[in-house]
């Protein structure tokens, strides 16, 4: 019996939504950073209202991680914005937006009467990079002032451990550079009370304020407190000169400098003293040991304190001082003082380059050496020896901070019970960091390019020819076979080849640059490019969405930037030739404006027409255009872009198994199939984008399936939940934080079940933190999100779970769940693993054919990790791949579920009601979503009970060998349909031979002959016309199409028959569509395969068709000789001889490349041990 919801829960139920965060003026809201930043400018309107003044707002900068998202958080609150008078308009780079919000302050001396608001206050935004190209802009508009009812806050998303960048940044030092004072918030809650006080500074001092944040804060969500009155902000009297401390016209450089520093800042110290925005956080009379910290580290540090048992009342028994940084530059000096008075030792912590220290130092520098502590952060003092004792590259974390706490502690001094909890703490994380050292990491998810990404064509080169890459998702053709290697900063991208190309015996080079980038500032980039002469061909990817980020329109207004647009500019800066490469030449078919001279051709020609731009001296441009796939596979959910009722379906008898198809398309969405006659190729039609261009790959078992629809296998199957109710878990106690990590793949879903469990809590009442993990990993990498949950906000110390402090871990996919990060935050006998124990393919298949799934080795590392041996109620492990497409039709509902088994299991300490109300707040596929979250309550309940309702599938995984007489017989029985029974009797024949002659040589071995029935039957069911007719007219195709498909559908073939396909400039056959006449063609052609091989054999003329056969005798000669000398010192390489057939694979040209390769090993294995024996 479900036990009765608390008064305060059912009126949340009720009550919450998600637009609380912007629709509340007073009350509690969950929200992540980005929303407080868009909360902000709304709270700071509202204050000047209630003090009389009619104000504005005006938001402008450039998207980047960690504020990737935070347009589209502006965008979407476009109606609370505006009815605040707030406007944002994003820049087209972070100067020019920054140089507008410079003009928001120009009103101050605006003509009487021209203005409608009292004031326009600011905010700019931008990534780390984007703070240094800003830095001319931010110490004009400084020296220049603010107005006193406007003021600017700046924000820095700084990436400290580029984890979505090019390089590690800090923001900081330029924040100082251009004398802006910098906050850093250490909270969702201090964005909204530091930004009120940033804007507050701004106003009072006339500078603008900075405010660094990171990923772990910004991107971070938790419940937050909504008051515009929440803040009091002080401002103390303060003695201005002439004219006061803001904006004015006209305003010299050298008396703006003056105010500056004679002035401005003083304000800036007046201010900060005034609202004590630096404090203690624990104080107390005796206190020897002082740590400052802010932002993240701030955190980590009270976790540190934590880890090692030091709460607020062991820290006063210590005399431990801990003091909160809210403004890291200037640092107030009183509130230093009063921080550093009777303490022994100040240690600072902080990431990267210290800000704090050395201003602590300079501080104290001349107080009485008797009451001066002493300082350390990142050097320890002469005991080190000269290393570091917090770091200053990389990040910091709670262990490492713990560690540097624990140094000081026992060097003045710990009571025994005290060094006894330090040394437990320290051993078990020794403990953890060895075993991670030794830790084998079975397989890693590498970013990649979505599946039907332009990019998996457009960044390809001619052989012979090499690129550069730039900024954007095409950065990561860094790591495929795309002969790319380089890149630069935004905006830079090809201009190294000005200085290189005198220098190089290359005379030319590609460079790709994205959409975005060239409107943002690559424009310039080109135009360096044609000044200096170089040879260059700029490939300018035109996905029409800035995709990295999020799909933002590209040039920032609703219509976009277009190709025309951009080839009218690149022929206006001097491009010698520019063409439009497109996967829809068709769309161009009246469109005006174009200049003439460019050509439009479609994206097969990309091969040639780099080949003739390489030739041509000077700049050359191509402009490639084709829409991302994931803004396609969005738009085509919003319905605003027509889905186009096409598939694309692999016979898996006729294919080969090659991988020349991930070879053309770099698809993930083409997977790996294991069957009887081995791994074959298929396309997971959940992932899959449309895009066809796995069609190139030279193979006959591709057709394309136009109409119908895809059947959902669960409406299929009329497959329901069981009616029989559940029993209620035991709920986890809360007298400590309960801290869990959702560990999956990108863009499946991870972070929105972080979501799901923050507004959950949330609803509930609960303390919650969550930190989501966005940028450069949602590309089909690993992917984690971070939630603790605890009964207060304030016993929640830090955004990401710690080593070895994960209670749960939710692994939606085992190949992450077992990779480092998340093995390092599992502990023995405490962590909770609910595991999908499927695993989808890494981009690793995409050029290794062989990849083996490592899903049942990671769930052995896992179950080790976690102690399952001795603790067996920790793991819980279930296909929810399987039954989330077998019953739900989609693989997409593998999170839900697997969080549902966690709930069932009793290892998430919310209530049902609550979760399932988050569900239906998030209003994505609700039904479908509450569903997945019941089937892994069921799973859990009685996983067998579920295994009866699910169909035997096909999995990714090894096949358990057959007995060898099966093998045979099955294979002899193929090569009977395949020809007739003459044909199999020579199979059955050779083999048996070569069984006799391995068990006289070496009784009770079979290993050869097993190899021969495998080799032997490769080359003998060589795939020609005959063949492949008759595996589409067998009737297991059709059948296979029509337990995929519903409603009316045709089908279309791409073949490139010898005789009169054509051929392209390598002289290798070039596909074609065929329409569904071909069923009637491939059932007579199936009916002549009596003549293979005769005279009449108008197929067997061709040279591909005698090698086959020639193969066959090569074969079987090579065989035979081997087995005259057969014994056990030639043995295993006979057997890996008679196994390399297994090796060739394909059609055409692809089987040619691999013929030549076998026939080389052959020839080497050969002239080593077999040959040497036999002689």
């Amino acid at each position: 019996m479900n036990a009765p919801l608390p008064e305060h829960i059912r009126l949340a139920l009720e009550t919450v939504t998600l637009d609380d965060k912007y629709a509340l003026d007073h009350g509690r809201a969950f929200m992540s950073g980005v929303q407080a930043l868009v909360k902000l400018p709304m709270l700071q309107r509202q204050r000047d209202a209630a003090a009389g003044k009619n104000t504005a707002g005006f938001i402008s900068g450039y998207r980047g991680s960690p504020l990737g998202g935070y347009d589209q958080a502006l965008w979407r609150a476009k109606k609370y914005l505006q009815a605040q008078h707030i406007v944002f308009q994003p820049g087209v780079n972070e100067e020019l937006a920054a140089t507008a919000l410079w003009g928001t302050q120009q009103l101050g001396f605006a003509p009487p009467g021209n203005n409608r608001f009292d004031g326009v206050f600011g905010i700019w935004y931008g990534k780390g990079p984007g703070v240094d190209r800003c830095s001319d802009v931010f110490k004009h508009a400084n020296m220049a002032g603010t107005t006193p009812w406007g003021g600017v806050l700046a924000v820095a998303g700084d990436d400290h451990v580029a984890k979505s960048s090019t390089a590690a940044h800090q923001s900081d030092p330029i924040f100082m550079a251009c004398h802006t004072p910098v906050f850093f918030p250490a909270s969702v809650q201090d964005i909204l009370d530091h930004g009120l006080h940033a804007l507050a500074l701004s106003r009072y001092s006339g500078l603008w304020a900075g405010m660094k944040t990171i990923q772990e804060i910004v991107e971070s969500s938790a419940t937050a407190l909504i008051d515009p009155n929440r803040v009091q902000v002080v401002l103390p009297p303060l003695q201005t000169p002439p004219g006061g401390l803001h904006i004015r016209w006209p305003d010299e450089a050298l008396a703006q400098e003056e105010r500056l520093f004679n002035h401005k800042w003083p304000a800036v110290h007046a201010y900060l003293r005034a609202n004590r925005l630096n404090h203690d956080v624990v104080h107390g009379p005796h206190d020897r040991l002082g740590l400052m910290a802010s932002g993240k580290a701030y955190n980590d540090t009270r976790q540190a304190l934590m880890d090692l048992g030091l709460d607020e009342h062991r820290c006063n028994q210590l005399g431990i001082r801990l003091h909160k940084v809210g403004v890291v530059w200037p640092l107030e000096e009183h509130s230093l003082r009063d921080f550093a008075n009777g303490l022994q030792h100040i240690m600072v912590v902080e990431e990267k380059r210290g800000v704090i220290e050395p201003q602590v130092k300079e501080l104290l520098y001349h107080w009485p050496e008797s009451q001066r502590p002493q300082v350390s952060g990142k050097w320890a003092g002469p005991e080190m020896q000269g290393a570091y004792l917090l770091r200053p590259n990389h990040e910091l974390n709670p262990g490492l901070i713990a560690r540097a706490i624990a140094l000081r502690l026992r060097q003045m001094g710990v009571d025994a019970d005290t060094e006894a909890g330090i040394a437990a703490r320290l051993a078990l994380l020794d403990a953890k960091e060895r075993s991670l050292q030794t830790q084998h990491v079975q397989a890693d998810r590498l970013p990649w390019f979505c599946s039907g990404c332009p990019h998996n064509t457009s960044t390809k080169v001619p052989e012979g020819s090499r690129a550069m890459a730039g900024i954007g998702c095409h950065f990561m053709s860094l790591w495929m076979d795309r002969s790319t290697a380089g890149f630069t900063q935004m905006g830079g991208e090809g201009v190294p080849w000005v200085g290189q190309q005198a220098f190089s015996n290359d005379q030319h080079i590609f460079a790709n640059i994205g959409d975005g980038t060239y409107f943002h500032s690559g424009l310039l980039a080109i135009r360096q490019s044609v000044a200096a002469g170089v040879n260059i061909t700029y490939k300018i990817l035109y996905n029409d969405a800035v995709a990295m980020t999020g799909g933002q329109p590209v040039g920032e207004r609703a219509e976009g930037h277009t190709p025309v647009q951009i080839a009218q500019s690149m022929i206006a800066e001097g491009a010698q030739r520019v063409t439009v490469v497109t996967d829809e030449p068709e769309k161009y078919e009246g469109v005006t404006g174009l200049p003439a001279g460019v050509a439009v051709v479609h994206r097969d020609e990309l091969d040639a027409v780099q080949r003739v731009m390489r030739e041509i001296k000077g700049c050359t441009v191509i402009i490639y255009d084709q829409t991302c796939a994931t803004e396609k596979r969005r738009r085509r959910k919003r319905g605003t872009l027509v889905d186009p009722a096409l598939r694309v379906v692999i016979n898996p008898a006729v294919c080969e198994g090659c991988g020349d198809c991930s070879t053309q398309s770099n698809c993930l969405s083409i997977e790996p199939l294991e069957t009887e006659f081995g791994r074959k190729r298929t396309i997971n039609q959940s992932t899959c984008n449309k895009d066809t261009s796995c069609l190139k790959g030279f193979c006959p078992s591709f057709v394309t399936v136009r109409g119908g629809t895809l059947k959902k296998a669960a409406a299929a199957r009329a497959v329901s939940l069981p009616q029989s109710a559940l029993p209620e878990p035991a709920p986890v106690a809360l007298d400590r934080p309960w801290s869990i990590v959702v560990a999956g793949v990108g863009g499946t879903g991870v972070i929105t079940i972080g979501q799901l469990l923050g507004m959950a809590a949330h609803i509930e009442g609960k303390g919650v933190v969550t930190q989501d993990s966005a940028g450069l990993a949602q590309k089909g990498g690993a992917t984690w999100a971070h939630v603790h949950l605890a009964e207060h906000q304030e016993d929640i110390c830090t955004t990401r779970v710690g080593m070895a402090s994960a209670d749960l871990i939710l692994g939606c996919d085992p190949i992450v769940t077992a990779g480092k990060e998340t093995l390092q935050r599992m502990l023995n006998g405490r962590t909770h693993v609910a595991l999908n124990g499927h695993s989808t393919p890494t981009a690793a298949f995409v050029k290794d054919g062989g990849w083996r799934d490592p899903s049942e080795d990671c769930v052995n590392d896992i179950a080790a990790t976690v102690g399952a041996g001795t603790h067996p109620g920790l793991l819980g492990v279930f296909d929810a791949n399987l039954v989330s497409t077998q019953l739900m039709g989609d693989s997409i509902f593998i999170n839900p579920m697997v969080m549902g088994y966690a709930w069932q299991k009793g290892w998430i300490p919310l209530r049902r009601e609550s979760l399932l109300r988050a569900i239906e707040l998030n209003d994505v596929a609700v039904e479908k979503n509450k569903a997945a979250f019941e089937w892994g309550r069921h799973c859990a309940h009685d996983w067998a009970a579920v295994q009866t309702l699910l169909q035997p599938a096909q999995v990714i995984e090894w096949h358990r060998p057959q007995k060898l007489d099966s093998l045979i017989e099955r294979r002899a029985n193929f090569l009977r349909g395949y020809q007739n029974d003459a044909y199999a009797r020579q199979y059955l024949d050779f083999v048996a031979q070569v069984r006799e002659a391995e068990q006289r040589a070496l009784p009770g071995q079979e290993t050869l002959t097993r190899a021969v029935a495998h080799g032997l039957f490769k080359l003998m069911a060589y795939k020609d016309e005959y063949e492949v007719a008759r595996l589409y007219t067998d009737g297991r195709f059709v059948e296979q199409l029509k337990s995929q498909f519903e409603g009316e559908f045709s089908v279309k073939f791409n073949l490139a028959p010898p005789l009169f396909a054509k051929k392209d400039a390598k002289g290798h056959l070039v596909k074609a569509e065929f329409g569904s006449w071909m069923w009637s063609a491939f059932k007579l052609l199936a009916k002549l395969k009596g003549l293979r091989g005769g005279a009449f054999d108008i197929f067997g003329y061709t040279a591909e068709r005698k090698m086959e056969r020639a193969l066959i005798t090569e074969y079987r000669g090579m065989i035979e000789g081997v087995l005259g000398s057969l014994d056990a010192s030639t043995h295993a390489a006979a057997v890996e001889l008679a196994a390399l057939p297994e090796q060739i694979r394909g059609f055409g040209h692809v089987k040619e490349k691999a013929v030549a390769e076998y026939r080389a090993r052959v020839a080497e294995l050969l002239s080593g041990k077999v040959k040497k024996r036999a002689a």
